[in-house]
């Protein structure tokens, strides 16, 4: 018994990379909102497979790495997929299969520019794997973060509130802008904080409930449209705090 209760964190991350894969079949194939909302289940699954383990204190070599390919596919992979789909979308107004898109090589280059978001994901999976430490923060934007912002980006435009917001933020240049960024942001060494509290003092943990309630304020007010708000703000925060000369 105690044998399978500790594969249970492995079935979850196991699980975790199902949806990624989900997601991506759905995001190639245009539908953007069912990939959307299998990257956020799989970053539910992200949340929980730690959680589990620490619960079942089941932590392993095969477990962490487990977890960081999993990682890779449901936050990298599948969102870049997203990205590659929008771009298709804002370049031919269409999704169409690789083998039938005629385009020039301009534009073949503007679509290969979702992979940089895979390579820059796993550039920082990587490196967490491969330095360890125990800094009680981020080195970079964690890469669930990037997929919960395109998980968004895929599900918004099905839900149309405002159509001059949709020409501004998913035309070609802005999307590419937002691709590029997203993925600089995960290899970037900026220090970054975590939600985890040591203590509940508000001297220790003021940026942590500023962010915790602007993101109730945007989740309240915005709703999905929220969602990529938010992890723009816990970047912009970030790196205020980092010029700021701010330790966590």
């Amino acid at each position: 018994m105690k044998l399978v209760l500790k594969q249970i964190p492995n079935i979850i991350t196991s699980l975790n990379l199902v949806s990624g894969i989900i997601a991506l079949f759905f995001a190639i194939d245009g539908h953007l909102t069912l990939a959307g909302i299998f990257i956020c289940i799989a970053a539910v699954l992200d949340f929980l497979d730690g959680m589990a383990a620490r619960l079942l204190n089941a932590y392993s070599e095969i477990g962490k790495n487990l977890d960081s390919l999993a990682d890779l596919v449901s936050f990298g992979v599948a969102p870049a997929s997203i990205l590659f789909t929008l771009l298709e979308f804002s370049l031919f107004d269409k999704n169409m299969p690789l083998y039938e898109i005629a385009a020039g090589w301009d534009q073949w280059l503007i679509l290969f520019t979702a992979c940089l978001m895979p390579v820059a994901g796993a550039l920082r999976l990587a490196r967490f794997n491969a330095f360890q430490s125990d800094e009680p923060f981020f080195r970079g934007l964690p890469i669930p973060s990037n997929g919960i912002f395109w998980a968004a980006m895929g599900m918004m435009p099905a839900i149309p509130r405002c159509q001059d917001f949709f020409n501004l933020v998913y035309s070609t240049q802005n999307l590419m802008i937002l691709g590029l960024f997203t993925s600089g942001m995960m290899i970037i060494s900026v220090p970054m904080f975590s939600l985890k509290f040591k203590n509940l003092t508000l001297n220790d943990n003021w940026y942590r409930y500023l962010f915790i309630a602007l993101t109730v304020i945007l989740l309240i007010f915005l709703k999905i449209y929220g969602l990529p708000l938010i992890i723009l703000t816990y970047i912009i925060l970030n790196i205020i705090l980092y010029l700021a000369g701010y330790k966590y």
